[in-house]
């Protein structure tokens, strides 16, 4: 037995303490497009865009100042172009959850599960499983009966938007994984020059008339949206970085990955207890297969 192995007994209450976390993650990301959705409107989404990340971006940048002074200068700039593409995952998303429910943003986005494996397939020239090919075309159905309500029609603009942000993930995905520049990088220097360049965006946008100014919104937030703003500065983003860095290192990636995926379930959950979503029984079982369609999926690219 290796000295590290740790005792039956204790295991499962150890392994308790590192889940909870990392499901309460899940749970905050499954909520995030609720919370998103009460304090955005179509004109908003840049200044609120800012004022998220810029709320959070100082204290990644404290946690990480020594290595984010150790980064070479290929692997800022590979970072500040892998931050170009999360800017647009943040725009896509953050529009798209404007014009869908917050319900159907959280379980299209969910899709990114089944489309990275296939682009990665695509990528290295490897053949999925047929085991694999069947979760996806049961997602994708999913998807199909989930946008239509409680009868067939064109998907909503948001709906596009969504799926549109689940490519753009899966491209920043394989491009993390891909990209030698910031191959070697620590995950935390690489976030928060990704978060730093995603943020000089919005404001660039913003500054050149994309909506009101940061401040502006800022200063006509309630307390109702403030609260929603620090949610999603302070947990969506700096506890949930840090409590996905610290997890695994206790636990497994699998596990993790595993656990994290629970996220559109919390978002469908938050949608329809909290933000008044009504799926009709087309919606419903759209859900339901996207949901089993992901697992499934999930366990068949592992």
């Amino acid at each position: 037995m290796s000295s590290l192995a740790v005792p039956a007994a204790l295991a499962p209450r150890r392994a308790w303490h590192t889940d909870l976390p990392v499901l309460l993650v899940a749970v905050c990301w499954g909520a995030s497009y609720l919370a998103a959705k009460e304090i955005t409107t179509a004109r908003t989404v840049l200044a609120v865009l800012v004022l998220r990340f810029a709320l959070a971006l100082p204290v990644l940048a404290l946690a990480g100042g020594r290595a984010l002074r150790a980064l070479t200068g290929a692997q800022w700039r590979g970072a500040a172009l892998l931050g170009l593409v999360l800017a647009g995952i943040f725009l896509l998303e953050t529009y798209g959850v404007v014009h869908t429910s917050a319900t159907n943003a959280g379980l299209i986005i969910s899709l990114t599960m089944i489309l990275t494996p296939l682009a990665e397939a695509a990528v290295t020239r490897t053949r999925p499983t047929p085991s694999f090919l069947g979760a996806a075309a049961l997602a994708v159905l999913g998807v199909v009966l989930l946008t239509q309500g409680a009868g067939f029609a064109r998907p909503s603009l948001g709906d596009l938007l969504m799926l549109l942000a689940a490519l753009a993930r899966t491209v920043h995905v394989l491009a993390m994984s891909r990209l030698k520049a910031v191959q070697g990088a620590g995950a935390l220097p690489l976030t928060t020059v990704q978060l730093g360049t995603a943020v000089a965006v919005f404001a660039v946008l913003s500054a050149a008339g994309g909506g009101p100014a940061p401040w502006t919104v800022a200063a006509g937030l309630g307390a109702r949206q403030w609260a929603g703003l620090l949610f999603l500065a302070v947990l969506c983003t700096v506890f949930a970085f840090f409590v996905q860095m610290w997890a695994v290192r206790r636990s497994s990636p699998s596990r993790v990955s595993l656990l994290l995926g629970t996220e559109p379930l919390w978002a469908a959950g938050a949608g329809v207890a909290l933000g008044g979503d009504r799926l009709g029984a087309l919606g419903l079982a759209g859900g339901a297969l996207v949901l089993v369609g992901t697992a499934w999926g999930r366990r068949a690219a592992g």
